[in-house]
């Protein structure tokens, strides 16, 4: 006997068959996501349940048709109503839905005393208009009331137990389900919401770093290529190769600020606190200004070097366009769990904290919440000596260290 193999299913195919896998188990609340949430007229169809009722009437089997008739009339008025103004925002905050379910359980009690048979199964339905209604605490012990009223008047009518019981599991079956599944689809539509919140708060997020970051990149780079720019202005006509090493490092500080937009875009920059220290000192020097640049401690990580590289380029911007300072001293120490950094200058410094803000714009600003989100706090104001001092302080966490 020959012994024959299935051959193997071709890539499409397997491809193909993991798709629908995946289409398969999707998680319940996804499926639930795809559909769209019920209305006033979802709740409709199932008045297509009194068709026995109305058929009992229409053949005369009903005593009192003109009676049973305007009952039907009156329920099947009733329940719309209470469909209807339970799914419109301004009447659910009323009383409205709550009145149409008292009306249409006082018919329905009447309609199954008084004519049993086909017209017990408006039960359920009254079932289905207390679940659209009556939510929270109160709709179990009021489910579980219409339930075993439901059952005994059934049972009582019809004279079989058994059909009592089925009326009576009927009907709190019927409001549970639809409690339930109303209750999801809310779960839901506020679970959408949230994401739009969320999403909303995210795109707030990223313009705000992005202008920060744009806010102290540009900031500190054209403030450097001003300060180079006057300094070659006023080399050239005594000294040549001094005025083209300024425009060389005019150069230089252009693409590196082009490299620096583009990953500030992306979202990838993570600044050098020594590379920051380097142009500190070029900068203070083109303008004039003596550095003093002082460093201690152990080495940093690198999130921490980058926020304090935040500060040195910050803070060394406003030293060289606003304090007409002579000396501006750097100043990094460092221990085991923490790290303080302090600009200061000899400069004219500010008077008060609103004055700084009005000076200086949102940099400062902008460096406080960084610092805060990382646990650190910033310092602002006027040096002990004169001038102006900026301290910022930032804990690190001894495994980031090592």
């Amino acid at each position: 006997m020959a012994i024959t193999t299935e051959p193997r299913r071709p890539l499409p195919a397997r491809i193909w068959h993991e798709w629908r896998h995946l289409r398969v188990t999707r998680s319940l609340s996804e499926e639930i996501e795809d559909l769209r949430p019920p209305n006033r007229f979802t709740f409709l169809p199932w008045l297509l349940m009194g068709v026995g009722a109305l058929s009992h009437l229409l053949q005369g089997k009903a005593a009192n048709p003109w009676l049973g008739g305007l009952g039907l009339l009156a329920f099947n008025s009733l329940y719309i109503g209470v469909v209807f103004t339970a799914f419109n925002p301004r009447a659910a905050a009323g009383r409205a839905p709550r009145l149409y379910l008292l009306a249409l359980a006082a018919v329905t009690y009447a309609l199954a005393i008084g004519y049993g048979g086909s017209w017990l199964v408006f039960f359920p339905l009254l079932s289905l208009a207390v679940g659209i209604v009556v939510r929270g605490r109160r709709m179990g012990p009021v489910l579980v009331a219409l339930a075993v009223s439901a059952g005994i008047v059934s049972g009582l009518r019809s004279g079989d137990i058994w059909e009592g019981v089925s009326i009576g599991y009927g009907s709190l079956i019927s409001g549970l389900v639809t409690a339930a599944m109303l209750t999801l689809f809310d779960a839901v539509t506020q679970l959408r919401a949230t994401r739009q919140e969320l999403a909303r708060n995210a795109v707030a997020e990223e313009r705000l770093r992005f202008s920060r970051d744009l806010h102290d990149l540009l900031g500190h780079t054209l403030s450097v290529v001003v300060v180079k720019a006057e300094a070659a202005r006023r080399l050239a006509p005594r000294d040549l190769d001094a005025a083209l090493a300024q425009v060389a490092d005019i150069e230089a500080v252009g693409r590196q600020a082009l490299t620096e937009i583009r990953e500030a875009v992306t979202g990838y920059r993570e600044g050098s606190l020594s590379t920051e220290l380097d142009r500190a000192r070029s900068a203070l020097a083109a303008a004039g200004i003596e550095a003093v640049v002082k460093e201690s401690g152990p080495p940093l990580p690198s999130q921490t070097e980058a926020l304090l590289g935040w500060v040195v380029r910050e803070g060394v911007t406003n030293v060289v366009r606003h304090s007409g300072a002579g000396t501006c001293r750097i100043e990094l120490a460092g221990t085991e769990g923490h790290v303080r950094l302090q600009i200061t200058d000899d400069g004219r410094g500010v008077g008060s904290a609103p004055d700084l803000g009005s000076r200086f714009g949102s940099g400062l600003k902008g460096l406080t919440e960084r610092l805060a989100a990382a646990g650190g706090t910033l310092a602002t104001g006027p040096a002990p000596r004169g001038g102006f001092r900026v301290v910022a302080e930032l804990p690190v966490e001894e495994e980031q260290a090592a």
